[in-house]
């Protein structure tokens, strides 16, 4: 098949060897993700979806206070692999953090009562398809990226330093950066265990 989303869609994997380079202008990334998020579909057209997009030392500040907070509460002699993992993560040219505006949620369930038990779950949904989207985006950029959830583990400290509103629920990290390294062969399983077609 021939398809240019697939296409697309085959590029985006997860790189753990990230660079400090980029192949565009920091400006152009940053573009690319607002659009890529600003394009992705929601529930009701909620447009619930936000982002921190982080550069150079403010990135390298993010994974800093991950790395501050998991020293409390991973062991001494299990340290060491967890530090490196996390400074993996520093070693790109940003990160970014995706959030979901719960004040827009709240909004949603008081104006469509019906459906306030599915509103969180829809948010949810919306969040999956930005940082695909985001992340496909950079792939196709020839920008490595990968996606983390280390919330809610530094949510406080990232509220704070960057002033960002209480109703700003963090739902995941994406460092991203030069690829350093290659990718392997992606297993699937068999078609027959994943899917029903009737005609």
């Amino acid at each position: 098949m021939s398809n240019a989303y697939i296409n697309a869609i085959k590029s985006r994997r997860s790189q753990y060897a990230l660079g400090k380079d980029l192949p565009l202008p920091q400006e152009e990334v940053t573009l690319l993700i607002q659009e890529a998020i600003r394009l992705s579909p929601s529930s009701f057209n909620s447009q619930s979806s936000r982002a921190v997009i982080l550069y150079g030392s403010q990135s390298d500040l993010f994974w800093g206070f991950v790395k501050e907070e998991l020293r409390k509460i991973v062991p001494g002699d299990a340290f060491a692999t967890t530090e490196a993992k996390i400074d993996s993560f520093a070693a790109g040219a940003g990160t970014v953090l995706f959030y979901e505006d719960q004040d827009v949620i709240a909004g949603l369930q008081k104006q469509f009562a019906t459906y306030a038990d599915n509103f969180p779950v829809w948010s949810e949904q919306a969040s999956g398809i930005a940082q695909f989207s985001v992340w496909t985006a950079l792939a196709n950029a020839g920008i490595g990226a990968s996606l983390q959830h280390y919330n809610p583990l530094p949510d406080a400290a990232v509220a704070a330093e960057w002033n960002l509103p209480a109703s700003w629920k963090l739902r995941a990290q994406m460092p991203f950066g030069a690829n350093k390294g290659g990718f392997g062969e992606k297993a699937f399983i068999d078609d027959e265990q994943r899917f029903r077609v009737f005609a």
